[in-house]
């Protein structure tokens, strides 16, 4: 899925970018510590020039821990880390410089971590979390980043303890759960 993106993203990026030459096209891949972050506008810069092309940053251990791809200096494209044990970390496409459409993240045991939905920067849509045990943390529907519809979340034996509607900025339901006494071989123990 990742490989197929990222050709698509190189493609169209030759496409778009490409001078009517009968030079080959190449994409420029640097180390991202030779690039430079411009303090007046944010852009990145490879030579003093606005960076194209992909940056990526290796571990001590020369194994890849992040790549980015870059447009006139801003993200855009595909964004991929990795953990130094090789387990991928963060998954990510930007459209320029924001986030846009689905964004993930995983435990360094690779389970699940988040799974998120962007629109020009902003969370819409519904988002997943989960424990470092792979069990369901929280389900929440967001639309241009404000709560709205049913939100949930669960402690990491499954037990429910937010349940709630969010609704014009209102919310109707539980939220933060606890009970007020615990109860022990059916007797209630005081807290």
């Amino acid at each position: 899925m990742h490989r197929r993106y990222v050709n698509l993203v190189l493609l169209l990026f030759c496409f778009f970018s490409c001078k009517k030459t009968k030079e080959p096209f190449t994409l420029l891949v640097v180390e991202k510590s030779t690039l430079n972050r411009d303090l007046k506008t944010g852009i990145m810069l490879y030579n003093n020039l606005a960076f194209t092309g992909k940056a990526q940053l290796f571990y001590r251990t020369n194994s890849l821990a992040e790549e980015t791809f870059y447009v006139n200096g801003i993200k855009h494209g595909l964004r991929l880390k990795w953990f130094p044990n090789g387990n991928q970390s963060f998954s990510g496409n930007y459209q320029n410089g924001r986030r846009n459409g689905e964004v993930k993240s995983w435990w360094n045991n690779g389970q699940l971590r988040t799974l998120a939905f962007y629109k020009k920067g902003v969370a819409t849509g519904t988002q997943k979390e989960w424990y470092k045990s792979g069990q369901l943390f929280k389900k929440y529907t967001l639309i241009d980043g404000q709560e709205a519809g049913l939100q949930q979340a669960w402690r990491e034996n499954g037990q429910l303890y937010n349940n709630y509607v969010a609704k014009a900025g209102k919310i109707y339901g539980l939220k933060r759960s606890n009970l007020c006494f615990k109860l022990q071989n059916e007797q209630i123990i005081a807290h």
